[in-house]
């Protein structure tokens, strides 16, 4: 690890002073990992945990407010959530351990970066190291033809193919969320579908944060009415390990058909995946099998898959299915 200048913000102006050449700190749960590992090397942290980002409220329009700093844990077991956005409380309690939930901010958790092997080479895109194009572009991407197992088969390009980790964003572009965003130039709100970046040209560019631009808020919308939301993850063990293959969804069904449906995929994209090949498929259907495994068949479609990670296509399938059949049981 580097040595760095450590500044505590007492407000957001005061974060927000010289933030372009810093990394805000919360939980640290990520940050402090590739720090430790020179993938990430600030000159300063600025430490925001004193800031007045830490609630959860329900507005007048019906739209619940999550704070930047609310822990996960706080968010997944927070009323309002678990009764009416069942599906991130199931995301978020899904991920990670207790002790890293009671740290992990809902900020963090968006700004999380892959778990790459390669990219968390301490050596990745140095002369003499695996080929990295998130952290050197133009060194390569070591994962095409080395380990590739749980690496991403949507939104993927020729000079990335590495996997979004997390859980809770997921859930979130599910819900259609939408995030609120402060920076030297002022504030802005952001859908969740638009944050994350799929790596085109431009791996090392992973979402659409400017410099120095600070996380403050999530709004979640309200609300649809009789809609029933459900998170199923895939995994190679039953705790404390990223997905294979993991999908939320939020669908209403009246007298049999479905009216309304959104989909979205977590372990097979480069960014949170949402299928609206999926949802167009549903929506006006009758809630059967045959429907759900033609709107599983629609959301892999273009899929591109590698040789070690070729199991995910037909894994990702199923899990659709099966999270469909129970969220409309």
């Amino acid at each position: 690890m580097e040595t760095f200048n450590y500044v505590k913000a007492s407000s957001i102006d005061k974060a927000l002073v010289g933030a372009t050449q810093a990394k805000f700190i919360a939980g640290g749960t990520t940050l402090v990992d590739l720090m430790k590992l020179n993938v990430e090397m600030p000159k300063t942290l600025v430490d925001i945990n004193l800031l007045p980002l830490d609630k959860i409220e329900k507005l007048s329009d019906g739209v619940v407010r999550i704070g930047a700093l609310v822990r996960n844990s706080d968010l997944a077991w927070n009323h309002d959530v678990q009764r009416s956005y069942a599906v991130l409380s199931q995301a978020i309690l899904s991920g990670a351990s207790p002790q890293l939930r009671n740290m992990a901010t809902t900020g963090g958790n968006l700004l999380q970066r892959t778990r790459c092997a390669y990219f968390r080479e301490p050596s990745a895109g140095t002369p003499g190291g695996y080929g990295c194009n998130k952290r050197t572009p133009g060194t390569g991407c070591a994962a095409m033809d080395g380990y590739h197992r749980t690496h991403a088969i949507l939104g993927t390009s020729d000079h990335c193919i590495a996997t979004h980790p997390s859980d809770m964003c997921v859930a979130m572009v599910a819900l259609e969320a939408v995030i609120h965003i402060e920076g030297p130039r002022g504030k802005r709100t952001i859908p969740i579908a638009d944050f994350h970046k799929v790596p085109g040209d431009t791996p090392h560019i992973e979402n659409a944060l400017e410099p120095g631009e600070l996380v403050t808020f999530v709004d979640l919308p309200k609300p649809v009415e009789g809609a029933r939301s459900l998170y199923l993850k895939l995994r190679d063990r039953a705790s404390y390990e990223f997905a294979l293959a993991s999908t939320a969804v939020v669908v209403r069904v009246e007298g049999g058909h479905i009216r309304y449906a959104r989909v979205a995929m977590g372990g097979v994209g480069t960014k949170p995946w949402r299928s609206h090949e999926a949802e167009a498929a549903l929506v006006g259907k009758t809630a059967n099998e045959a429907n759900f495994r033609a709107a599983a068949g629609a959301a892999l479609s273009r899929a591109k898959p590698r040789t070690d990670n070729a199991f995910k296509v037909e894994l990702a399938k199923r899990c659709i299915v099966r999270a469909l059949r129970t969220a409309t049981a």
